[in-house]
């Protein structure tokens, strides 16, 4: 019987699939094990290669675990909910929940051919109003809550109303707005209840705010940092400017002490962890006031080096400080504004990662030192940033580089202080520094400090004692907007009433996307679902009903903002823990107990400072009140390295329709292009001229410079793999030809999980002759040879040896070197003629988790009615790895010259006599007496001369 990979896997999938084989039950009296891949976001490109690699490896590991006896949960879903589907709305007039449909439909199509162990019967979906009503539920708590200093966690908002009701807010220590004002118990009890509401939204976890954020024009949304790219949109390349807005923000800054703390408690690779610590940036230092020379206003800055203070030359404000446009003076007014106009078309990401651009303005205002009273001008650059620190900086050019580079390029400028001690000095002769022994000469104050930390106590009391300072801890981590200027995102559950937001109740949830006509914001600069006519929520009958009802009096407006895409993964690994049936809830707490997190989680680094920080938060914050047990979701972290593709060029003499195969390059000047690999013929470098002709129209009529074999021969280059290059893989492609078995060993033997390796197409075929050659070890042309003979010693040690190794791999997540030893396991058996079914049975066992279609029809033929799923994963028994004898290289004065087998058990004495006793020895000595013979046992045989 020959190997029919599409007959076997057909089979098998539908198999699963009608007897729901990986479906997994709450049954809390077996050991669990929660197996999660990022879920993806459904594009209508589909998968390539590229894609299925993290979950092939999450599938080996939930099928290992189902075969050691856990319960094992291992999900899939879809990110549904985004801006692509979005604008592919407005281009063609599709609704976001049609073309989301046909792409989730797609992605299941091709991720059941590559034969993964998912459960689908707990599939979530975002953009399900079943799904997003309990994000809604989330944002509703988060709302209703607040952050205890005292305690280290959430409370409900009732607490923090008991407190002001006792003694007001100052003996509350609580992250809040910056404006909040100080009261008194009487005070609180005084306020109206619009006013208290006002002063709970300075507290709230989720709360409005004025907030600099990316906005395109373009797209009519608020872009999130990592969806701007040079100053555009990252998805239409369209232009993206800092502008104010009134947005919900989640106060995520609560949670970043407990955030940096919870890594240490995580199995993360080191790089993301360390992404997630530079992100949060947490800073220990001092908080200083410049008074403006007028006396009017304060400029607030936060440093690490207030022992730098003697130093600072002026102050730089970042141009969206609140002060600028009030210190400005009108001379410097037409400079400062342009200049503001200019930076706003950059994103804070560009700012940040630029440190060679030097721009500012000067203000013409001046502050008063804090210490020595000297008037310090004040300029505003772009180099300092509104949403770190204090949003200003006390600038010491002989101490910090980038002031160094700012003073240097405005010397002489008007506002800039002459001070040649600063612009004749390298930084490497910084007179602060923190190495010890260095004495402090700046000031009267200083003198004598040997230490940074002396200097930095002198400082700090002084400032103190003026009232001008404090010790403080900073973040880099802000706040993170919430609102989102989109339709296709989860509505929110608020409406508004005398302009202050009201949740709705929950068991009104979920609120429904409106239908709309069009997807763009309004005329009146509104976000879609300003277009919305039935959008305002009758709090008498609890449901949405016309706008043109709205009275405010009983029916109120609702919220137009959507929730950013990150809204429904941030919790949705707790969805999953619930069986569909259950879901009218959110998870209970006798389920999220019995699962805590998800053991294995597999995805890519990309979401290092996105998603997985945001989920952090979310857990925690879930923790706090009660929802779920554990602080972090994630135990372990795996990110799969990327699989490149092997992109191919023409390359077109310039000005003409002439294409030069690589080998005749001279001299000429030609153009590298991408050209589609599919017009490539077999897995060569060589190009199907006829296929790339009729590629593209205005190639029809290209002439050709060949080989001297006549072939044109392209360039290729390892890319990542993208549809832009033409180098993409479609998996189905590779299914349909070689099998999913195939894909599934070859994206493992690539090499290792979390490294970039190039994806080969002329290589995938060793791996299917390998799966030929397993499966010969059972079938003969014409029929089953698998015999119930007992297995000889070397068989035994074969298997014993694969099955040890194996068992480690897959702990180890080194699923590489599993296939090579499947390889290495099925060579060996083939040359000892093993058809025994005492080997066999274990060996498809073995492979299953990797191969598990033709393992599954092994196991049939073997005799098994059952699925192999949960048959016991074999472990190796050490009686059958003894070595009898041990083959040892044999060296004269260190050079090997032959090798000679002797038994494991035989005394070194003996060993030395049977050398010195081989003929090999005497033609190698030529009589020669050795001086001595080196025997490390079981390893090597030294003999000098």
């Amino acid at each position: 019987m020959t190997y029919n990979h599409k007959e076997i896997e057909a089979y098998w999938q539908a198999y699963w699939a009608e007897h729901q084989t990986y479906k997994s039950v709450n049954d809390f009296s077996k050991p669990k094990y929660y197996v999660l891949d990022m879920f993806p976001y459904p594009s209508g490109a589909g998968l390539h290669v590229g894609h299925p690699l993290g979950y092939i490896a999450s599938d080996i590991v939930a099928r290992y675990k189902r075969h050691q006896g856990f319960n094992v949960l291992h999900p899939q879903g879809y990110d549904s909910f985004g801006l692509p589907a979005e604008q592919y709305a407005i281009q063609t007039g599709q609704h976001p929940a049609l073309t989301t449909a046909q792409n989730i439909a797609r992605y299941r199509e091709q991720l059941d051919k590559i034969g993964f162990s998912f459960d689908w019967s707990r599939e979530v979906k975002t953009s399900d109003p079943a799904y997003y009503r309990h994000t809604q539920w989330i944002f509703i708590q988060l709302f209703n809550s607040w952050y205890n200093r005292a305690t280290d966690k959430a409370e409900p908002i009732e607490t923090l109303i008991a407190l002001f009701e006792k003694g007001g807010n100052a003996g509350v220590d609580a992250p809040c707005d910056d404006d909040t004002p100080t009261f008194t118990a009487e005070q609180w009890k005084a306020f109206s209840e619009a006013e208290k509401q006002r002063i709970l939204l300075k507290y709230r976890l989720t709360y409005l705010a004025e907030t600099e954020v990316n906005w395109c024009p373009a797209l009519g949304t608020v872009l999130a940092n990592d969806e701007v790219v040079n100053g555009v949109s990252e998805r239409g390349g369209h232009p993206v400017i800092r502008k104010k807005m009134t947005q919900w923000s989640m106060r995520i800054t609560a949670y970043a002490d407990r955030l940096l703390q919870g890594l240490d408690t995580i199995d993360w690779s080191e790089s993301i962890k360390e992404s997630q610590r530079n992100w949060i940036g947490k800073s220990v230092g001092a908080s200083i006031d410049f008074v403006l020379a007028g006396g009017e206003h304060k400029v607030e800055v936060f440093t690490t080096r207030p022992d730098t203070l003697f130093g600072v030359t002026y102050l730089t404000l970042a141009p969206e400080h609140p002060l600028v446009l009030q210190i400005t003076t009108e001379e410097q007014r037409a400079e400062v504004e342009a200049y503001i106009a200019a930076t706003a078309k950059r994103s804070e990401r560009d700012r940040m990662a630029d440190t060679k651009t030097v721009s500012g303005a000067f203000t013409g205002a001046y502050a008063v030192h804090p210490l020595t009273a000297k008037r310090v001008p004040i300029w505003i650059g772009d180099y300092v940033l509104a949403s770190y620190g204090t949003g200003a900086v006390m600038a010491v050019p002989a101490g910090d580089e980038r002031d160094h580079a700012f003073a240097k390029h405005f010397k002489g400028a008007k506002g800039m202080p002459e001070m040649i001690n600063i612009f004749d000095k390298d930084i490497s002769e910084n007179a602060f520094t923190e190495k010890e022994g260095m004495t402090y000469q700046n000031s009267d104050l200083l003198d004598g400090c040997t230490s940074f930390k002396e200097a930095f106590d002198k400082v700090l009391a002084a400032l103190e004692a003026k009232g001008a300072g404090k010790a403080k801890v900073n973040y880099r981590l802000r706040d993170a907007v919430f609102s989102r200027q989109r339709y296709w995102g989860e509505p929110f559950p608020v409406y508004y009433k005398d302009g202050l937001p009201q949740m709705i109740e929950q068991q009104y949830l979920p609120i429904l996307l409106p239908e709309v006509e069009k997807y763009l914001p309004t005329e009146e600069g509104n976000p879609p679902l300003g277009n919305a006519t039935t959008w305002a929520w009758d709090t008498a009958n609890h449901k949405i009903v016309s706008n043109e009802l709205i009275d405010n009096q009983t029916i109120f407006p609702l919220e137009l903002n959507t929730m950013p895409g990150w809204a429904g993964s941030s919790w949705y690994w707790l969805e999953y823990m619930m069986e569909k049936g259950d879901r009218a809830l959110f998870p209970t707490k006798a389920v999220t107990d019995y699962w805590q997190n998800v053991d294995l989680y597999v995805g890519g680094s990309e979401h290092a400072t996105g998603h997985l920080l945001y989920s952090r938060f979310w857990n925690k914050f879930l923790k706090d009140r009660g929802f779920v047990p554990t602080e972090e979701p994630f135990k372990k972290l795996i990110n799969q390295g990327m699989i490149l593709g092997m992109s191919a060029f023409v390359y077109r003499l310039e000005g003409t329709n002439t294409f030069v195969s690589k080998g005749q390059i001279k001299d000429q000047n030609v153009q590298p292009i991408h050209v589609d690999i599919s017009l490539l013929k077999d897995t060569s470098d060589e190009l199907d001229i006829e296929k790339f002709k009729a590629w593209r129209k205005e190639f029809a009529d290209a002439e050709f410079i060949l080989e001297e074999d006549g072939k044109y021969i392209t360039g290729r280059e390892v890319e990542k793999m993208s549809k832009s290059k033409y180098n993409v893989v479609n998996p189905d492609d590779i299914c349909e030809q070689y099998g999913a078995d195939t894909l599934r060993l070859y994206e493992m033997f690539l090499g290792p999980l979390e490294q970039a390796k190039p994806w080969n197409t002329a290589g995938i075929s060793g791996v299917y002759n390998f799966l030929r050659k397993l499966w010969r070890l059972y079938f003969s042309d014409s029929s089953w040879q698998v015999t119930d003979e007992t297995p000889t010693a070397e068989m035994l040690k074969a298997l014993h040896k694969t099955i040890k190794k194996v068992n480690e791999d897959i702990q180890s997540f080194s699923f590489n070197t599993s296939v090579s030893q499947f390889m290495i396991c099925v060579n060996e058996l083939s040359a000892l003629k093993c058809h025994h079914k005492a080997i066999l049975e274990p060996v498809a066992i073995l492979i299953a988790p990797f191969a598990p279609h033709i393992a599954e029809e092994l196991w049939k033929h073997l005799g098994h009615t059952q699925s192999i799923t949960y048959a016991p994963y074999p472990t190796h028994d050490d009686q059958y790895l003894q070595e009898e004898s041990k083959e040892y290289p044999v060296s004269f004065n260190g050079k090997v010259r032959f090798k000679r087998a002797f038994p494991t058990d035989m005394p070194i004495a003996e060993i030395e006599k049977a050398i010195l006793a081989d003929p090999q020895t005497a033609e190698q000595l030529q009589g020669k007496a050795p001086k001595k013979v080196i025997v490390v046992p079981n390893r090597i045989i030294n003999v000098v001369s």
